[in-house]
């Protein structure tokens, strides 16, 4: 038995989040594309620079599905669509290095409206600069499309391995061990204090989305691609450690995506480069894997991230987690009552690459019944792609509503827009 009692904790993502003010207002504070000052440095960067502007007050609806349904029927089908997108800026823009929000940025957006964007060691500079980043791409997602704010994430897991702010040395926040460690104190709660600390400094920065933590269980000792990022072998402490992380990072105002489902602990090889497989029975996955996704869903936890993993002895379909209709609704939605948003993996990995193009990746992602895609390597032609199998009907509208309102419901009850 777990000795955490569970938390009902999905309110804490309103309370937690109560300062994360959504897009009022902002459409009128930000310069024109061609009245935004630049800022000459190396080729292929997008430098134009933007002045901060004042937060306005949150002003958040007590009934959230009221809001989410009123935003959807303001929405197009294009703009519906990219809300479904979490990319880099750099393919957002297509500049090799993005470290401003500025006119290259703001173009794009008008172009494709997506969802969210995520950072990496390279975007995270020097303080001032990433502050201005984040804020600055926040405004302009406020100004383009259907004035929906954006997620902003990042992979910050703690420890040494993943932790792109804390290792960036652009801020002076806390460092942690690896998550192995945290996990063999066998206390959750030094897992809580990952979370609340975490959390806290990201909230504090202005991103809203952690992809963290990780509810791998290690099953397979030889694994390079997990390793010290899970907190251990044994699927109850595993799942002790995520729930705990999961409620304090809540409580803080950032949204926390556990990773890797169905598992990655038991792979031997590496997503990034080529497929792998979890080769274990049903049986062991669902009591071993799932038991710290089933934490983090009773935790509250409002994302999940499937990975490209080929279950053969369990879903047998030949195909990634991260394309399985049997995993991502089946499993996920049905059995286990995730009723959150499901985001993939990197759709620039080379378990997607070697195999889909971009366009067939985010048409089977879709249908399959994911939510959110991250890092297709070619925005406009996955965009494209999904919105001419909505019109050859191969993809419905409603199947694509049912994801928009996901998104706008975690983006709403996390203050993230009102």
């Amino acid at each position: 038995m777990r000795n955490i009692s569970r938390r009902g904790v999905c309110a804490a993502l309103s309370l937690g989040a109560l300062n994360l003010a959504g897009c009022q207002n902002t459409a009128n504070q930000n310069e024109s594309a061609d009245n935004v000052p630049t800022i000459s440095d190396s080729a292929g960067t997008d430098h134009a620079a933007d002045e901060p502007v004042e937060e306005p007050e949150d002003t958040s609806s007590s009934e959230p599905q009221g809001t989410v349904e009123r935003l959807l029927a303001t929405m197009t089908l294009e703009q519906k669509v990219a809300q479904l997108f979490l990319v880099t800026p750099e393919q957002l823009t297509g500049v090799s290095k993005a470290t401003v929000a500025g006119s290259k940025t703001e173009r794009a957006l008008q172009e494709i409206p997506v969802g969210g964007l995520v950072y990496f060691k390279q975007n995270i500079v020097e303080t001032t600069q990433t502050l201005d980043l984040i804020s600055g791409t926040r405004e302009l997602c406020c100004a383009a499309g259907a004035g929906i704010a954006p997620f902003l994430g990042v992979d910050e897991e703690g420890g040494p391995l993943v932790a792109r702010v804390a290792n960036s040395g652009a801020f002076d926040v806390e460092h942690f061990p690896n998550m192995a460690d945290v996990g063999a104190s066998g206390d959750p709660v030094h897992a809580a204090r990952v979370g609340t600390s975490i959390g806290s400094y990201l909230h504090e920065i202005g991103f809203n989305l952690d992809f963290a933590p990780v509810a791998d269980v290690l099953t397979n000792p030889e694994n390079t691609a997990i390793g010290k990022r899970s907190f251990g072998s044994d699927p109850d402490l595993v799942a002790q450690m995520v729930e705990a992380e999961v409620a304090a990072m809540l409580e803080t105002g950032t949204l926390p995506c556990v990773k890797h489902f169905p598992g990655h602990g038991d792979t031997a090889g590496d997503s990034h480069t080529g497929a792998v497989y979890a080769e274990r029975t049903r049986d062991e996955i669902e009591s071993c894997e799932f038991e710290p996704f089933r934490a983090a869903i009773d935790a509250g936890c409002p994302m999940i991230m499937v990975g490209h993993i080929e279950t053969p002895n369990f879903a047998a379909d030949g195909l990634p987690a991260s394309l399985s209709r049997v995993m991502m609704h089946d499993v996920l939605r049905e059995e286990l009552g995730f009723d959150g948003v499901i985001i993939s993996d990197s759709f620039a990995m080379g378990a997607i690459t070697e195999n889909y193009e971009p366009t067939d990746a985010a048409v089977r992602f879709f249908a399959a019944g994911g939510d959110v895609l991250l890092m297709t390597p070619d925005l406009h032609a996955a965009h494209q792609g999904v919105l001419d199998a909505i019109a050859t009907g191969s993809l419905t509208e409603e199947r694509i509503d049912d994801s928009v309102r996901r998104v706008l419901t975690v983006k709403q009850q996390a203050g993230i827009i009102a």
